[in-house]
């Protein structure tokens, strides 16, 4: 089941845009079962360019419907579809912006018909929708507004499906609901990053890193850089031209990884939950047990970033000296073996307070005293 639509929009800033109009059809493959068309009241100024291109005026808009009051309809007619639009990253942004700030998540699988166009119709002229569909001979009205241009969607829709005889590369176009808000170029980077433990750098075209962080799910951190509306957020997802990532199995390891690294790179946009916050410990608390860290030396173990591996975290004399990984056959607790492993921390005291901090909230393997 498909969804075939189209969005107006007032213009303006990234993120800060408004819907003006709306047109949705809900397609079974054959047929429409089901149409949605409004104006909405966007609450905010529509750009005199946009007036001039859509013919849709503050005038027409002042006595519509707000979102709120069509949003259940939407989901309602989009309820176990595909969204499908010509640009679709661009129109599942702008109604995921709205249904965010009436504080509700919505997610949808998406296929763009551009992607889709590019695949099956490789030799066209120009992809964009006015003329594509006049090079395929489908008539076109009431071009860029939202039934017109979602009509014309849907019948470039019907030929796209046509001429995808063995139907894989429909499939192949279909987007998971988090990646749906995202360019070609963008997609292309969020993909090649695992769902896994580990750190992640964004880098710019002249190859310096502009930022990194640690997660326990690196796909789902980088796809939100490219789809959040924090200020740092747009900044980052016009300057980002690659993204690259290690995996570490461990999150504190991820976690001091990441903090080591940004007191020696200094990124020019740096994450806010690494900022060190506290004193300095007197002691370790995990497991209901203290370990005292001054005058003593520990070893804080967690897992790898493989079975047969160990994460290892050396505590000596109030300070995180370094951290690394062992396998299950060597001697750790012999300190000659233990410095060749370790990555002395830039910041050991620091590194202690994020340890510990750690320990408060979540679990390692043990702490043993060497």
């Amino acid at each position: 089941m498909y969804a075939i639509l189209d969005i107006e929009t007032t213009g303006g800033k990234f993120n800060e845009e408004g819907i003006t109009e709306i047109a949705i059809h809900r397609f079974n493959g054959t047929g429409v079962e089901d149409t949605f068309i409004s104006l909405i009241n966007p609450e905010r100024d529509i750009q005199p360019y946009v007036q001039k291109l859509t013919g849709i005026t503050p005038q027409m808009v002042r006595s519509a419907p707000k979102f709120y009051q069509v949003a259940k309809r939407v989901v309602e007619i989009t309820e176990g579809c595909v969204l499908v639009a010509h640009n679709a990253p661009f129109d599942y942004r702008i109604l995921r912006t709205e249904f965010r700030r009436l504080g509700f998540e919505f997610e949808r699988k998406t296929l763009c018909t551009v992607d889709l166009a590019q695949r099956l119709i490789p030799e066209a002229e120009s992809h964009s929708l006015g003329k594509l569909v006049r090079s395929l001979g489908i008539p076109i009205s009431n071009r860029h507004r939202a039934d017109g241009d979602a009509t014309a969607t849907l019948k470039l829709f019907q030929v796209l499906l046509s001429r995808d005889t063995s139907k894989s590369i429909l499939g192949e176009t279909i987007r998971p609901e988090m990646l749906g808000e995202l360019s070609g170029r963008q997609l292309s980077l969020v993909e090649q990053v695992p769902v896994e433990t580990g750190v992640y750098y964004l880098y710019n075209k002249e190859g310096e890193i502009l930022y990194l962080d640690a997660s326990t799910n690196m796909k789902r951190e980088v796809n939100r850089h490219f789809t959040g509306a924090g200020k740092h957020t747009q900044a980052l997802r016009k300057l980002t031209r690659d993204v690259r990532f290690e995996t570490t199995g461990s999150e504190l390891t991820a976690r001091l990884k990441a903090y080591n690294e940004l007191r020696e790179i200094r990124p020019r946009y740096k994450p806010k939950s690494l900022r060190i916050k506290g004193d300095l410990p007197r002691s370790l608390v995990f497991a209901d047990q203290e370990y005292p860290v001054h005058n003593r030396q520990w070893l804080v173990v967690d897992r790898g970033r493989e079975a047969s591996e160990r994460s290892a975290f050396w505590v000596r004399n109030g300070e995180l000296r370094g951290f690394g990984y062992y396998g299950l056959n060597h001697q750790i607790q012999n300190i000659h073996i233990l410095e060749s492993l370790i990555t002395p921390m830039r910041d050991p005291e620091g590194g202690l307070i994020l340890l510990a901090s750690y320990l408060q909230q979540k679990k390692v393997m043990k702490v043993l005293e060497i």
